[in-house]
């Protein structure tokens, strides 16, 4: 297939490129800007192995409009979103859902007009009504609020403009080139001969391998042009607390590492999330032949 892929440049987003690249697609990323350091940095510099990249050609943009004309596409990945302080309680929801969706429908005409044959958008766990845990499911904070915005402008576009719809929600991936959080925060505290803290050990979280993550993500990619109307894929990997989730990544990466891995559970203080929240469709890693 040929698949244009948002949101390249992410922890996530690179993942899900080097899958369906693997597979034998081909794979076109726009991406906001040109210039990347750091991490970022980094993730770009492997996407260009595995995706063509289109520079500066942020979503919506005429740039953009032109890219999506210019090719008959096979599904579009809608993966970008803008994040910016992405845990903050004054993320600004609305502008976040203009950027997300700006001129999403002269988007998604002009890849129909070409034979677009579905629409793949990410969501996450974090959104309101989804998965499954303390209800009412709320919305973790206004960043994900604003996901869950989004994905309602994709879905009423699909019942007007007929399209196949699909929604891939992400749990709590974790993995090489990711965010420094918290599988990071441990890693690093262990190579410099510290002992990491947990604050928040009783949430129950659903922890996922981003490769095992983005193979579940591909290939629903690869069934979605064939099924009709709006379909969901909510993956899931190792649930349980988030404490025991610690003691079993310092397990593992103790001897991956070579160098003593402690940990230490701290009583929790602080319970402004909600208790659990997970997905609820187990991934078998076995049938994509991945194992730890």
């Amino acid at each position: 297939m040929k698949i244009l892929l948002t949101g390249g440049s992410s922890f996530t987003g690179l993942w899900f490129a080097r899958r369906l690249n693997s597979l034998g697609h081909t794979v076109v990323s726009p991406l906001r800007g040109s210039s990347y350091a750091g991490l970022r940095g980094e993730r770009v510099t492997t996407l260009r192995e595995v995706a063509e990249v289109v520079d500066d050609c942020p979503f919506g943009s005429p740039r953009f409009l032109d890219l999506a004309g210019a090719h008959s596409w096979d599904l579009l990945c809608q993966h970008a979103a803008r994040t910016g302080d992405y845990r903050s309680p004054e993320f600004d929801v609305s502008t976040a859902v203009a950027e997300n969706t700006h001129n999403l429908g002269a988007v998604l005409r002009t890849m129909l007009d070409g034979g677009l044959a579905g629409v793949l958008v990410t969501g996450s766990v974090f959104e309101q009504d989804e998965g499954i845990g303390d209800t009412p499911l709320r919305a973790f904070s206004p960043y994900g609020l604003s996901k869950g915005l989004t994905w309602q402008c994709h879905r009423f576009l699909s019942e007007t403009l007929h399209f196949n719809l699909g929604k891939f929600v992400i749990p709590n991936p974790f993995g090489p080139f990711e965010e420094p959080r918290f599988c990071s925060y441990l890693i690093q505290s262990w190579l410099k001969g510290e002992v990491p803290t947990v604050r928040t050990p009783l949430y129950v979280r659903d922890n996922i391998h981003v490769d095992l993550m983005a193979a579940a993500y591909a290939a629903f990619a690869e069934e979605l042009p064939s099924l009709a109307g709006v379909t969901r894929l909510n993956p899931s990997g190792y649930v349980e607390s988030q404490g025991a989730f610690a003691n079993r990544f310092a397990a593992e990466m103790s001897t991956r590492l070579g160098v003593p891995c402690p940990i230490v559970l701290l009583g929790q203080k602080n319970f402004d999330e909600p208790m659990v929240r997970i997905n609820t469709d187990r991934v078998d890693a076995a049938a994509f032949g991945w194992s730890e």
